[in-house]
């Protein structure tokens, strides 16, 4: 059964832990990073499932227990533009195809590094009119302006497939 993402839901949740952290999730930031397992926790705000398939899926039960798509960028990336299962799946699109409650994921031009949460797309969609929300250096309402990169990808969830 597929259902609607709620971008309300995970663009709530971007608002309330951008600079703290919810104690239901281990804190990544002294090994790597959290910006992806704090995407990932939006996106489980917006989906309100995960896909339990191991090491292909996306999940988190704890540190130890969590595919890597749940905290690594290429491996998130990876999921929801190829998840053909249970929980939330994505398109990369243009800019002007992203909207709140979608991933960015930004690139020094060798590798991706960062998972940004939009939380707020401004007429007409630019870096400076949209907004973001993040962890490891925590943000809200940052514009995507305002940081360094050599490109960027949109990730915009189409919807949620659940189980049954």
């Amino acid at each position: 059964m597929i259902a609607a993402y709620d971008r309300p839901g995970a663009v709530r949740y971007a608002h309330e832990w951008a600079y703290r952290r919810n104690p239901a999730y281990y804190d990544f930031s002294a090994l790597g990073g959290d910006c992806t397992n704090f995407a990932s926790q939006c996106i489980y705000a917006g989906s309100g499932v995960m896909n339990f398939t191991p090491e292909t899926g996306w999940y988190y039960l704890s540190s130890s227990r969590r595919t890597p798509a749940w905290t690594g960028v290429e491996f998130l990336y990876r999921f929801l533009v190829g998840n053909k299962g249970v929980g939330p799946y994505a398109v990369e699109v243009p800019i002007e195809e992203a909207m709140p409650g979608d991933v960015l994921q930004l690139t020094d031009g060798t590798r991706f590094y960062h998972s940004p949460v939009i939380v707020s797309v401004g007429w007409p969609a630019r870096p400076d009119t949209i907004l973001v929300a993040a962890h490891t250096l925590d943000a809200d309402n940052r514009p995507l302006s305002t940081y360094r990169y050599a490109g960027v990808r949109f990730l915009h969830i189409l919807g949620v497939r659940r189980p049954g």
